[in-house]
């Protein structure tokens, strides 16, 4: 290998850092055509704030002189689970490079308390998935990724609803709803006023997170609770997600489904969703 290599491992980026591992991110979409799930937008809008995973890395890159070769990085959104992907220059390939990266990896992951990792690949990527099936044949699921229509139409059918940002004092709440999809995460972030809450006469039925990257809207965790489901409110919580990250001028509004979850894509889809690729996740597991 060129002597001139070396390895950079960070927990959180800097803004330079975000430029070279967007730039490398930029030339493998040109030359493969597929998508890249590595949430660098996020982690650098968050560097700093999870005081509590000081010491973890989080970021693996490879540099050959001051260019950046080979990425991996690893997104812990709370729970059991820990999120890999990344990606190596075209010019790079088939030199073991993402193999020495994903070695690295799997250092960090035995250090930390997570029970599995999910390896993410886009389903198109022929390179990706041979990767991760040489590790793991253990499929977890497959997610769409989803941009609005910005043009299209959406009207909401019930007057009697609220819908406002979540604060300190609707934690107990929040955690007595037994939400499926929220974690300790969420509830830190409930500070930061992006997350949502829909109620009906004083009740809580329902809440999703928004987040705004770069003129960028996201849609993440919308969830109905059980006994209110079946009924509209799940339209209207989208609807209203929408009209908010709408008031704030966003130029793309962004969620992911899972490919199975039919009721949820036809939601999406009737809204003015429109699939952008298809990601896969496969599922590696802690050795006991």
């Amino acid at each position: 290998m060129n002597n001139n290599l070396f390895f950079k491992l960070k927990e959180n980026l800097n803004n330079n850092d975000f430029i070279d591992i967007n730039d490398l991110k930029n030339i493998c979409f040109v030359h493969d055509n597929t998508s890249l799930k590595i949430e660098i937008d996020y982690k650098l809008s968050n560097s700093g704030k999870n005081s509590d995973k000081t010491n973890s890395i989080n970021e693996f890159m490879l540099y050959d002189d001051n260019k950046l070769i080979g990425y991996a990085g690893i997104c812990d959104f709370g729970g059991e689970e820990i999120e890999v992907n990344g990606m190596v220059h075209p010019d790079y390939r088939r030199k073991r490079i993402f193999t020495r990266l994903f070695s690295l990896v799997k250092d960090e992951f035995k250090r930390r308390e997570n029970k599995a990792m999910l390896l993410l690949s886009d389903n198109n990527s022929v390179g990706g998935i041979e990767f991760i099936k040489n590790i793991t044949d253990d499929f977890s699921h497959s997610e769409y990724d989803m941009n609005l229509d910005m043009d299209a139409s959406q009207n909401v059918s019930f007057n009697n609803l609220i819908f406002r940002k979540a604060v300190i004092a609707d934690i107990d709440k929040i955690k007595e709803a037994n939400f499926e999809f929220f974690s300790d995460n969420d509830i830190k972030e409930i500070s930061s006023g992006i997350t949502y809450l829909l109620e009906a006469d004083n009740i809580l039925i329902g809440k999703v997170r928004l987040e705004i990257i770069d003129n960028i809207g996201g849609i993440y965790g919308l969830e109905v609770l059980p006994d209110y489901r079946g009924k509209g409110y799940g339209r209207e919580l989208l609807i209203l997600s929408i009209k908010k990250l709408k008031e704030s001028n966003v130029k793309i509004i962004n969620l992911q489904v899972e490919t199975n979850n039919k009721n949820a894509l036809n939601l999406y889809k009737s809204c003015g969703f429109k699939e952008n690729y298809t990601m896969d996740y496969y599922r590696l597991n802690k050795s006991l």
